[in-house]
């Protein structure tokens, strides 16, 4: 009896060890999963679904320890992550050596918790979108042997190199000797005992010999740039009565008969004369960054008349200076309610700035945000009134150009849509995307607007605006947050669930919503041939408009449902 009695507890014994052994075997991959999601939430990688095991689930980029099944090297170098760096999940890898996130478009900054990652030995964040301060924390990582954060937006203090970076780290910045720094996965054999000194000696020196000349290259730019200024002022008024006497459409002719030095330092207007102001008046006044990335900068400037704008500040446009100020014109002269009106532009060798009128209220982004976090209504007749403002001004922009080469806006999106002082839809940010670089991380970028075909076209445009036009209907928001809004909505639709698809707000007149989303539906179609043009668009949003305003009582065709339904399974 007694030795049944002890056969019962050790079975019950080494079956609950075995249930705790199964619900913890694998506690790394929580953390691992937590990481993957904040840097790839658009879910590129597709890793979602991941096993208990990460290391059985032989996924590419992540390599573990054979016998303790921990994570030791996270690669993950060009792979279209979109995301910021959880730094908290990351460091919950208690073996994690190599992390590798190259040639990404990373936001945000670099958290001070990396510090965590105390056993890391190889951290590569090169060529990204990170911004803010390098973490000191960062430098004090006592195994860390190779830190690449080149070509990213990040700053940092010298002093921090100086006194706490460990003299065996090999640093890199995008403005400290980025060809230091090995470009493959592993770290470099180390160096003998007798000649790690030597280098450690040489590196130092040749690191404070950099930072000299880069001190003395800046001061000399400066100058330059200082009497270049001085000399363009003495022409300024010349430059300025010539361009004031000319009509818009001959202001580029104009100017090409100045000189071109004079040219790079001129203001070139869209506006009367009162409104105007001098370059320096710009420069001088205090700017507030609104927005930051590797393609540009967005300020808020307030000249000493209390007049804001809002300059934006394109950094990586590779283009001639003829074609931007050909281009330039063309847009200077568009003149509709609901187009951001560009109030003038500036053309200089490396960078170019584009002038606008700040506008006070918003954009449709951050009203769409308050609404959900139900700081302010956002009722059906505004959110219809937006919707054919946006649709005005994408087709008045597609008919001015009849004729001539199209210039697509190309970047639709809800922080691209300002509003007026009536909350009227301002479309901001038109005209230049044509200008840049196909192949550049500025154009096409993932943002959960861009067609399929990623094209530069009117029907990647209607592409765009059937995004926002869904926002609208569902009140969910798209940018910066990798939903695949219209595969959603479709997939609603064909499990004959469309009431489900409206937000609170558009559920309450929701038989007017109908057209609306079957418009937007066709808009967001796969295939760029298969989508309206901007006219028919508005054609139809200007006819749900007449609708909604003569109170009419008939109910909704009861085929509504049918043709929602074979759009998206078109789509």
């Amino acid at each position: 009896m007694m030795l049944r009695e002890l056969f019962c507890c050790i079975t019950i014994f080494a079956l609950s060890v075995n249930v705790t052994s199964r619900g913890d075997e694998f506690p790394e991959s929580k953390s691992l999963l937590t990481f993957i999601q904040s840097v790839d939430p658009e879910n590129n990688l597709r890793y979602k679904g991941l096993e208990s095991n990460p290391c059985l689930s032989r996924f590419k980029g992540i390599k573990c320890l054979k016998k303790s099944n921990s994570v030791t090297e996270v690669s993950l170098n060009k792979m279209n992550l979109s995301g910021i760096i959880d730094t908290n999940a990351l460091c919950n890898l208690p073996n994690l050596r190599v992390v590798n996130l190259a040639e990404n478009h990373i936001q945000g900054n670099i958290p001070a918790t990396v510090s965590r990652c105390s056993n890391l030995r190889y951290l590569n964040l090169s060529r990204n979108l990170l911004n803010g301060s390098v973490p000191v924390a960062l430098y004090k990582l006592k195994n860390l042997k190779i830190l690449d954060i080149s070509n990213n937006l990040v700053t940092w203090e010298s002093n921090v190199i100086k006194d706490t970076v460990v003299p065996s780290l090999q640093q890199a910045h995008n403005e400290v000797k980025p060809q230091l720094i090995a470009q493959n996965d592993t770290a470099p054999a180390p160096a003998t005992n007798s000649t790690h000194q030597a280098k450690r000696t040489n590196h130092n020196d040749v690191l404070w010999m950099e930072l000299g000349l880069a001190m003395a290259l800046f001061g000399l730019l400066a100058l330059i740039v200082y009497l270049r200024t001085a000399k363009s002022l003495k022409q300024k008024r010349k430059i300025k009565d010539t361009i004031q006497s000319s009509p818009k459409g001959s202001i580029i002719t104009s100017l090409r008969e100045t000189k071109k030095e004079e040219q790079h330092q001129e203001l070139v207007f869209f506006v009367e004369e009162e409104d105007q102001f001098k370059l320096e008046n710009l420069l001088d006044a205090g700017a507030d960054m609104q927005n930051q990335n590797y393609c540009s900068s967005l300020y808020k400037v307030q000249l000493s008349n209390n007049v804001a704008y809002a300059v934006k500040r394109l950094k990586k446009l590779q283009v001639s200076y003829d074609d931007f100020n050909r281009t330039m014109a063309m847009v200077g002269k568009l003149n509709h309610p609901n187009l951001l009106p560009l109030v003038a532009y500036s053309c200089q060798t490396e960078e170019k700035l584009l002038i606008y009128k700040y506008q006070n209220k918003g954009s449709l982004l951050s009203l769409m945000e308050r609404y959900i976090e139900g700081k302010r209504d956002f009722q059906w007749k505004l959110r219809l009134s937006i919707a054919v403002g946006i649709a005005r001004g994408l087709d008045y922009i597609y008919r001015s150009f009849q004729g001539s080469e199209v210039i697509p806006h190309g970047n639709i999106k809800l922080s691209n849509i300002l509003l007026g002082e009536n909350l009227e839809p301002l479309i901001s940010e038109y005209g230049y995307s044509n200008l840049l670089d196909p192949k550049s991380a500025c154009l096409f970028r993932s943002n959960g607007y861009t067609a399929p075909e990623k094209a530069l076209s009117e029907q990647g445009d209607v592409f765009s605006f059937g995004v926002i036009l869904l926002e609208l209907l569902t009140g969910k928001i798209v940018e910066n947050s990798g939903l695949d809004l219209p595969k959603w909505v479709k997939a609603m639709v064909r499990e004959e669930w469309t009431g489900e698809v409206f937000d609170k707000e558009i559920a309450k007149v929701g038989m007017y919503a109908f057209p609306l989303l079957n418009v937007a539906l066709k808009c967001v179609a796969h295939f760029a041939e298969n989508r309206p043009s901007m006219a028919e668009v508005l054609e139809t949003i200007v006819g749900v408009v007449d609708e909604d305003l003569s109170c009419s009582s008939s109910e909704s065709s009861p085929q509504d449902g049918h043709v929602l339904y074979t759009v998206a399974e078109e789509g």
